[in-house]
């Protein structure tokens, strides 16, 4: 059952990388894959052998093996994932309302009229930049959503827009990698006193760097001409004040910063900080267009917003998510952390095969299994193997590099990349043809920066 489980995810995933040449939607093709990896797994439990099942040894032990218990486990399993995903989800919500309420107030002039260049070159760097730092603040999805967006208004043709919009992915999971708010595994790794929030900025920032730098660097002396603007609708902008429009700027932005503040204050998930920013946002608008006509208020509503999301995106992310977490309860992740640890040895080569398995597989679970693997060492022992792993050591910070950018290599291996396939339309293949090679070259570039830095100074 196990190998039945695997091949549904195979079929799916092929399925969601031919979209268009089999015309079904992704997001169709992700639930049923999620959904029957779980159906799979229950009805066919009893056929797993016990020791890929985990806590299911527990049902062993008491001797409960029966239909039941059976139940019990998988629906407790299950309601766990989905405490996580939903959180993602409801996440990606928030951020992508809070997004389309700034969009439609022409927030995004504030930024868009202080860029002129039309040049592709100087307009990939300023907004690629741009993205690095601002992926390190917020988190790599919220400002993934934020500048394609953006890009929307500085770029009107479609296949130049999702190239920007390809090496936003790169850019937003490279400053996400050094910044332990930035990238969801990051973030546990942090959480899991792996790593201290100064060593990671330290020890990682310049990899990432070269992460983004090495593509971008090719790219100017491959990229020609010159962008055209798209038309402006000045109907719609003359409905909104410049203070109108500054004010959802700031509202909107600053709700998006303050959302890891609201973390670290409260210690709550991200989402909840997005839901209170969205509430704040929502709360603020509604009073700036009370006055109003109901007909014009109502283009600048949260309501209007919400009706803009892209759904199928969300569901999109749900069924991936699902079929994943169904691919670590039947124990093929645990599986494959032990292969990639007897087979390689060497912490450097783990560390790019997992980076490189991410762009297939979600990271959080790759590096959740990691951390179940691979346990924190005491303390320094002068054995080079075992030092890797104390806090702050050299597997620790390269994983975080690898799994947060390995993932851009394909476009469905981050969230970032989730929500630049679903906010453009890019198709799996468009992306494999003209972005994966980049995102490689600069994985391969930031990793041998590490390791020369760990190796040679």
């Amino acid at each position: 059952m196990e190998f039945a489980i695997l091949a549904v995810f195979i079929i799916g995933y092929l399925a969601i990388a031919f979209e268009h040449n089999i015309h079904v939607d992704k997001a169709a093709t992700a639930l049923l894959t999620g959904v029957l990896c779980w159906a799979i797994l229950v009805v066919g439990a009893n056929a797993i052998p016990p020791h890929l099942l985990g806590d299911y040894n527990a049902l062993l032990v008491l001797g409960n093996k029966n239909e039941l218990a059976l139940s019990e486990f998988f629906d407790h399993r299950l309601l766990e994932h989905l405490q996580e995903i939903a959180g993602i989800l409801l996440f990606l919500m928030g951020a992508m309302t809070i997004v389309e309420i700034v969009d439609a107030h022409e927030g995004f002039r504030i930024i868009t009229d202080r860029i002129q260049s039309t040049s592709k070159v100087r307009l990939l760097w300023v907004i690629t930049i741009l993205t690095f730092f601002l992926s390190a603040a917020l988190d790599n999805l919220t400002t993934a959503i934020v500048m394609v967006s953006l890009t929307r208004k500085l770029v009107a043709d479609q296949k130049t827009r999702w190239f920007f919009g390809g090496l936003i992915v790169i850019a937003a999971n490279a400053g996400g990698a050094w910044s332990p708010i930035g990238d969801v595994t990051t973030t546990m790794l942090w959480i899991g006193k792996q790593i201290t929030s100064a060593s990671i900025m330290k020890e990682v920032f310049l990899a990432s760097l070269f992460n983004l730098l090495a593509p971008l660097i090719v790219l100017s002396f491959v990229l020609k001409g010159k962008v055209e603007r798209p038309n402006r609708s000045e109907d719609h902008a003359l409905m909104i004040s410049a203070s109108e429009r500054f004010t959802a700027f700031a509202l909107g932005v600053g709700g998006l910063l303050f959302v890891p503040v609201f973390k670290g204050l409260t210690h709550l998930p991200p989402f909840m900080g997005i839901m209170f920013s969205l509430g704040v946002v929502w709360f603020a608008t509604e009073l700036m267009h009370g006055k109003k006509a109901e007909a014009q208020k109502s283009k600048f509503s949260a309501l209007h917003a919400l009706r803009k999301i892209d759904m199928p995106s969300v569901l999109f992310f749900l069924g991936i998510l699902l079929a994943v977490a169904a691919l670590q309860e039947v124990g093929h992740l645990k599986t494959m952390a032990i292969a990639l640890r007897d087979q390689l040895g060497n912490v450097y080569s783990i560390n790019i095969a997992i980076g490189l398995l991410s762009a297939v597989i979600d990271n959080v679970p790759l590096v959740a299994a990691s951390m179940n693997m691979y346990e924190i060492s005491a303390a320094a022992t002068g054995d080079t193997w075992t030092d890797s792993f104390v806090q702050d050591g050299t597997f620790w910070h390269f994983l975080a590099y690898c799994a947060g950018t390995g993932g851009s290599i394909l476009i469905i291996g981050s969230a970032a990349g989730v929500a630049v396939m679903g906010l453009e339309k890019i198709s799996f293949i468009w992306y494999l043809r003209n972005i994966s090679l980049w995102a490689l070259i600069g994985y391969i570039a930031g990793a041998l920066v590490f390791i020369a830095e760990k190796t040679l100074f």
